[in-house]
């Protein structure tokens, strides 16, 4: 069995990540979505993320988990907590018009701190 994090607070993220993972992911692994709340954000998608997940998933056991903070801590503390086999991420945030050049600066930071595999998923098209 493999658990694979997807961190996101986007639902176009959390699609991409499911395209991604499908043909990946055997019946008996399982998929914790995060989504990471920050203060003075737009937080609407957080929620909708594991709905994506599991509209999009039909095999593998999903779990929606939401949590406020550091989107880079929080996405390694639940990591460890979680015993992710693997990490999944956008390259930035999920809002365009919030999101900087690639890669975010919680993917650089997750990059320089995690143990665990990463996989980075490209920037939608403009």
């Amino acid at each position: 069995m493999t658990t694979v994090l997807v961190a996101s607070a986007s639902v176009h993220t959390t699609a991409a990540a499911c395209d991604h993972l499908g043909p990946r992911l055997a019946s008996d692994d399982a998929v914790v979505v995060l989504g990471v709340s920050e203060p003075g954000l737009d937080d609407r998608d957080v929620g909708d993320a594991g709905n994506v997940a599991r509209t999009r998933l039909v095999e593998p056991a999903i779990e929606t988990v939401v949590e406020a903070g550091d989107p880079a801590a929080v996405i390694l503390t639940v990591a460890r907590e979680r015993d992710a086999d693997a990490v999944v991420v956008g390259a930035t945030r999920g809002d365009p018009d919030a999101a900087g050049e690639p890669p975010g600066s919680t993917v650089q930071a997750l990059l320089a701190t995690t143990d665990r595999p990463v996989t980075v998923l490209p920037s939608p098209a403009p």
